[in-house]
C-alpha cells in the first residue's frame, strides 16, 4: 500500500502512548504507596491489572479483526484511551471521600480501560506490519516496537516533573501520541486480512497453530512478559531504592530505554546472522544475567553496566517472538499473534506485577520481623496480602514507611491545609494517617533504618529471584532450536498453511 508508512507512524504512536503511560505510573508508584498507603502487592496489583486487561483484550480483538476490520477497532481504542485519562483526575476526591478501597478501585479500572485501548492497538498493529511489509517482518516489527522503549524515555523524562505538577497531569500526557495517531487512523484507508480476501480459513488459520512448537512459543511468550513488562513495572523504583535516590532510578531507566530504541532499528542484520531463535536464546541468557546483576549492584557505575547488561538482554525479545510467530505462520499472523499478545500480556498482568511485588513483600516483611519485630509491628499494613497460591503475608504500609522517611513533613503539612476541616468525613483516611503519626512519630528516628533496610532487600531478592525466568526462557528456546528445523523459506510455510487452509 502507498500509505504504508503512515500506518506503521500510526501504529508507532500507539507505543509511544502505551510507553509514556506505563513509565509515568511505574514513577509515580512511590506517590502512590505515600499518598494513598498502597503496599507492595496492591501496587502491583494496580500495575499488573493495567496489564491483565492488555492481554485479554489482545486475544479477544486478534478474534475479531477479521470481521471488524483493522480501522475499526483503532477508533475503539481511541476512545478507550481517552476515557482512561478522564478517570483519573477524580483520584485525589475519591480518596479524600470515601478512602483506600475507593481509590484503589478506580486506578485499578482506569489502568484496566488505558490496557483495553493498548490490548485493541497491539492487536491490530502487529499483524497489519507483517501484512505490510512482508518481506521483512522481523525487521519492522522491531522498528515498530522501538515505539515502546521510545514511549519510556518520553515517560521516565515526564516523571522528573513529580513534585512540581498534580500526578494526573503527568499521567494524562500519554493524550498527545493518542491525538497524533488518531488523527492518521480516522483519515486513512487500512488493508484487509488474509482471511478477509479469502486467502485462508478461520478454522484454517487455527489448524495450523496446533503444534508443540507453537505451544513452546506461548510459554516462552508468557515468560517474557514476566519478565520484560513485570519487571519494568517495577525497575524504575527497585533501582531507585538499591541506588537511595529515586532520580537515579529514574536516570537508569531512561538510559535503558534509549539503548532498547536505538537497538531495535538493527534487528534485521542481527538475525540475518544468528536466526530469529539464536537472537532470542542470547537475549534470554543476557536478561537473567542482567537482572543478577542489578540485584547486587550498590555502585552507579556498576549499576549502569548491570542496567545495560539488562537491556541487552530484553530488548528484542518482544518483537522477535512476534517475528518467529511472523515467519512460521504468515497467513494466520492475525490469530497467532493475538494469541502471543494475549500469553505475554496476561502473564505479566496476573503474575509479573502483582508477584513481584508479593516477592518484594515477602522479603522485606521477613527481613524486619526477624531483625526489628517493634518496628514491624508498628509500620504493618492493616491488611493480609495473597498471591496465587503462595502464603498470606502482611507487608509494610507504604503511607507509615513514607512518613517515617521524610519525618511526617508531608502528613503535617497536608494536614494543616485541612485545618479544622480534617475531622470530616471526606477526610477520614487522611485523620487516619495523620493520627497515626502522632501516636508513633517517637519511634521514628528508631524504626527508619530498619525499614530501609527491610524495603531493599526486599528488592534484591525480587530481582534475584525473577532472574529465573529468562533462564528457563533460554532452555525453551533452545529446546526449538534443537528440536525443531526452520521451514526452508517462508514460502514453505506460506504453501503449508494454504494447504491447511484448503482442506478445511
Amino acid at each position: 500500500m502507498d500509505n504504508r508508512k503512515k500506518l506503521l507512524t500510526a501504529g508507532f504512536l500507539t507505543l509511544i502512548a502505551a510507553g509514556i503511560g506505563f513509565a509515568v505510573r511505574g514513577g509515580l508508584l512511590g506517590i502512590w504507596s505515600e499518598q494513598y498507603g498502597f503496599t507492595m502487592t496492591e501496587l502491583g496489583q494496580i500495575t499488573g491489572g493495567g496489564l491483565l486487561g492488555f492481554g485479554i483484550v489482545i486475544l479477544i480483538a486478534g478474534a475479531f479483526i477479521d470481521v471488524i476490520g483493522y480501522k475499526r477497532l483503532m477508533v475503539i481504542a481511541l476512545a478507550c484511551h481517552v476515557v482512561s485519562a478522564v478517570m483519573l483526575f477524580a483520584a485525589t476526591p475519591v480518596f479524600n471521600a470515601s478512602g483506600k478501597d475507593s481509590v484503589y478501585l478506580l486506578l485499578y479500572i482506569s489502568m484496566f480501560i488505558f490496557a483495553i485501548g493498548n490490548g485493541i492497538c497491539e492487536a491490530v498493529i502487529n499483524p497489519l506490519t507483517a501484512a505490510l511489509y512482508p518481506e521483512q517482518k522481523t525487521h519492522y516489527l522491531n522498528i515498530l516496537h522501538a515505539g515502546w522503549p521510545a514511549g519510556l524515555v518520553i515517560g521516565g523524562l515526564i516523571v522528573f516533573a513529580k513534585g512540581s505538577v498534580g500526578w494526573e497531569v503527568l499521567m494524562a500526557t500519554f493524550l498527545i501520541p493518542v491525538v497524533m495517531y488518531g488523527a492518521i487512523v480516522l483519515k486513512e484507508q487500512f488493508p484487509k486480512t488474509a482471511a478477509q480476501e479469502g486467502a485462508v480459513s478461520y478454522g484454517g488459520m487455527v489448524a495450523s497453530l496446533i503444534g508443540p512448537f507453537f505451544l513452546i512459543l506461548l510459554v516462552a511468550h508468557a515468560c517474557v512478559g514476566y519478565v520484560e513488562l513485570g519487571t519494568d513495572s517495577w525497575i524504575n523504583k527497585i533501582t531507585g531504592k538499591i541506588l537511595s535516590s529515586a532520580a537515579l532510578g529514574t536516570t537508569l531507566f531512561i538510559y535503558t530505554s534509549l539503548l532498547m530504541t536505538a537497538l531495535r532499528f538493527f534487528a534485521g542484520p542481527i538475525v540475518h546472522k544468528i536466526s530469529s531463535l539464536g537472537l532470542l536464546l542470547v537475549s534470554a541468557v543476557t536478561g537473567a544475567l542482567g537482572l543478577y546483576l542489578i540485584s547486587v549492584g550498590e555502585s552507579v557505575p556498576f549499576m549502569f553496566f548491570a542496567a545495560t547488561v539488562y537491556a541487552l538482554g530484553k530488548t528484542f525479545l518482544w518483537p522477535t517472538m512476534l517475528g518467529v510467530v511472523g515467519e512460521r505462520f504468515p497467513q494466520s499472523a492475525t490469530v497467532a499473534m493475538a494469541l502471543m499478545g494475549f500469553a505475554g500480556m496476561t502473564s505479566a498482568g496476573l503474575l509479573g506485577g502483582p508477584g513481584i511485588g508479593y516477592k518484594q513483600d515477602y522479603y522485606a516483611s521477613k527481613y524486619i520481623q526477624e531483625n526489628a519485630p517493634e518496628t514491624y509491628a508498628r509500620v504493618k499494613a492493616p491488611n493480609e496480602n495473597n498471591f496465587l497460591f503462595f502464603p498470606a503475608i502482611t507487608g509494610i504500609d507504604g503511607a507509615k514507611a513514607g512518613m517515617i522517611e521524610d519525618d511526617g513533613a508531608a502528613i503535617t503539612q497536608e494536614a494543616a491545609i485541612a485545618g479544622s476541616e480534617i475531622n470530616d468525613d471526606a477526610f477520614s483516611a487522611l485523620k487516619n494517617q495523620f493520627d497515626w503519626w502522632g501516636a508513633n512519630k517517637q519511634f521514628a528516628a528508631e524504626d527508619k533504618a530498619p525499614v530501609e533496610a527491610a524495603t531493599l532487600y526486599g528488592s534484591r531478592m525480587a530481582l534475584r529471584m525473577t532472574a529465573l525466568v529468562p533462564a528457563t526462557m533460554a532452555v525453551l528456546y533452545l529446546l526449538l532450536i534443537v528440536c525443531f528445523k526452520a521451514p526452508k523459506d517462508e514460502g514453505d510455510a506460506n504453501v503449508a498453511e494454504a494447504a491447511a487452509g484448503s482442506e478445511l
